[in-house]
């Protein structure tokens, strides 16, 4: 199994929104009436995983739009909170091509939630034979202010339900090919259904945490991240990365600065 971490550009996000802080501000995470200086840039990783049952990717990067008009793209809401990069070469399409693959190649889009940043690229990827989301997830993707819906309009998504498993921190998680080699992980408190990867072969293992931790002091430290729909969920599931840590070969979270593109076969 041979797993491209790539990146799809990056984002400037206040750096409460990457480890929650607690103070005067009631929405720090937002960067709204806070100085430049607490303002930092973090990779928007996608995940291309070669597995022999099929062609896989985790989450989908930034859209090419976002290089003309992304105050459009996000909406005004978001585009006051974070902004986009996008170099010639890094969306999603583009990292698939130097691969010498097209989106419709890929047997599976693995989406680990719907915040902007990881779906926003999902209109260049909707001729993959699947598109997969938590039940979870979708059910309280079309409500409130948090999810820009036009990001998956055109899309079929098709949701699948956790099960109980015993594995994670809820012990409830989805093994995709019935073979525990990938296993999507429930990890709630970051979002409602939002899932981490664990992929295993005889050899090594490897765990994606995409948002459940912002970097490794996240579940070093136990810091939840800026935006949590449950603070409880959200450490209990940094617990989980903790022990996991220690246990698997490889731990990466999606936004880690620390993480530069490469190829790790498992």
């Amino acid at each position: 199994m041979n797993v491209h971490l790539m990146h799809s550009g990056k984002v400037q996000i206040d750096q409460a929104l990457a480890l929650k802080e607690k103070g005067w501000h009631p929405a720090p995470y937002t960067g709204w009436l806070r100085s430049s200086k607490r303002k930092i840039w973090v990779p928007v990783s996608t995940y291309l995983i070669e597995h022999q049952k099929g062609l896989l990717l985790l989450d989908t990067g930034w859209h090419e739009e976002i290089r003309t008009n992304q105050r459009k793209h996000l909406g005004t809401l978001a585009h006051s909170m974070f902004k986009g990069v996008l170099p010639e070469g890094e969306s999603i399409l583009e990292l698939l091509q130097i691969r010498g693959y097209r989106a419709k190649d890929l047997d599976y889009v693995l989406l680990s939630h719907l915040d902007a940043d990881h779906v926003s690229g999902l209109s260049h990827v909707q001729d993959a034979s699947s598109i997969l989301v938590s039940t979870e997830e979708w059910t309280v993707a079309n409500r409130g202010m948090r999810y820009n819906k036009t990001m998956w309009k055109g899309a079929s998504l098709i949701t699948f339900d956790f099960e109980e498993s015993g594995l994670g921190p809820v012990g409830r998680s989805y093994d995709l090919f019935g073979d525990g080699s990938v296993r999507l992980i429930h990890t709630p408190g970051h979002s409602r259904g939002m899932f981490s990867v664990l992929l295993k072969t005889s050899r090594a293992s490897m765990l994606l945490v995409n948002d459940t931790g912002y970097c490794p002091q996240s579940w070093e430290e136990l810091v939840v991240p800026g935006i949590t729909v449950d603070d409880q969920q959200a450490k209990q599931s940094l617990r989980w990365v903790q022990q996991q840590a220690s246990q698997v070969d490889y731990v990466f979270a999606n936004h880690d600065p620390t993480i530069k593109p490469m190829t790790i076969t498992l």
